[in-house]
C-alpha cells in the first residue's frame, strides 16, 4: 500500500527544488533522509518535511508494517501559484520581480523482497 504526502505552496522554485530531488527516485527513505539532511539548501529541508510526512503517512495507516522498509517511488516538483512585485527602477519605470512557488508530491512504497 502506497503512502503520499504534498508539500504545497513552498517558497522555492520549482528548478532548485528539482535540482535536490533529482536524486531520489528509487532511494531507500532512510538513505534519501540521511542525504538530505546534511545538504545545506533551503529545498533540501522541504523536501526532508515532506518525505517524513509520508513515512509518518504510512505508519498511521499501516502500524504493522515497517516504516524503515519503504522507498521513494515517485516525487516530482511542479510550479506553484507565482508572486508578482513591482520593484521601482530609474526614470520612472518599474521590474517585475517574480517570486516563484513549488508543489512537491511525493510518493512511497514498500520494498519487495523478490
Amino acid at each position: 500500500m502506497n503512502a503520499i504526502a504534498k508539500g504545497r505552496n513552498l517558497r522555492v522554485s520549482p528548478l532548485k527544488m528539482r535540482k535536490i530531488i533529482r536524486w531520489l527516485p528509487g532511494r531507500n527513505v532512510m538513505d534519501a533522509l540521511a542525504m538530505l539532511k546534511v545538504l545545506p539548501n533551503k529545498a533540501a529541508k522541504m523536501a526532508y518535511k515532506v518525505i517524513a510526512s509520508a513515512q509518518a503517512n504510512y505508519q498511521n495507516r499501516n502500524p504493522e508494517g515497517d516504516p524503515k522498509s519503504l522507498k521513494i517511488e515517485t516525487i516530482f516538483a511542479d510550479q506553484a501559484p507565482i508572486l508578482r512585485r513591482i520593484m521601482p527602477r530609474a526614470r520612472g519605470r518599474a521590474d517585475v520581480i517574480r517570486k516563484q512557488s513549488t508543489h512537491l508530491t511525493v510518493v512511497l512504497a514498500p520494498i519487495v523482497a523478490e
